[in-house]
């Protein structure tokens, strides 16, 4: 159902089922569709639509229909990922559409930083189809296992599945090894088995400097 037309533009085959996207992330679309804006509390996607991160909400719709519908934001690179019974974790601004089928919600992944006391929400995608996420820039999707952990910078963490544990180490980022950095900083490190997907570009986050 999801397919790629180049790499910043999803394209969704809809006969008569749904798909869930970021609102406003509709560029085009054939055939018959109905659009309806996710909002409020309770589980699943609307338990992910109100939280925020950053000081940011993100929004979602749900789109039906009969047709093909073109989805995109602001010519980001898009990958595509398909859940067997897993769950993906991924930064909120970097989702941009799932099955409907697929259950989404918030996990709290720990501390930013035990100075400034800042929390780390990651969205969650849980269940069995696709999903669609969003880069700045061409991701890179590293492996990691027991043998070889691996660190990344917060700015730069897009998402992440498999058996993998997450945590933060702070005092060192890559910022402060080039001699650029000021105040508490952290990295992320990841260890188990799973992949990592990393965008080739820094967003501002919270916690201290990255």
């Amino acid at each position: 159902m999801f397919r790629l037309q180049g790499s910043k533009t999803l394209a969704v085959d809809l006969t008569g089922d749904a798909v869930k996207a970021k609102n406003g992330s509709m560029v085009a679309y054939d055939g018959r569709m109905a659009f309806k804006k996710m909002s409020g509390g309770g589980e699943g996607l609307r338990g992910m639509v109100t939280r925020r991160l950053t000081g940011e909400q993100m929004v979602m719709m749900e789109v039906t229909g009969q047709g093909t519908c073109y989805f995109a934001d602001r010519a980001s690179e898009i990958n595509l990922v398909s859940l067997h019974g897993e769950t993906l974790y991924v930064e909120a601004s970097n989702l941009l559409a799932t099955d409907a089928a697929l259950r989404t919600g918030t996990s709290f992944t720990g501390l930013r930083g035990g100075a400034s006391g800042n929390g780390l929400f990651t969205t969650t995608v849980e269940g069995t189809g696709q999903a669609a996420i969003m880069s700045d820039g061409s991701a890179v999707v590293l492996r990691v296992t027991p043998q070889y952990p691996l660190n990344v910078d917060p700015g730069a963490y897009i998402a992440h599945q498999g058996r993998l544990q997450q945590h933060f180490q702070s005092g060192v980022s890559f910022r402060t090894l080039m001699g650029e950095g000021s105040g508490e900083s952290f990295q992320i490190r990841f260890e188990g088995d799973g992949l990592v997907y990393v965008q080739p570009s820094e967003r501002n986050t919270v916690g201290g400097d990255v």
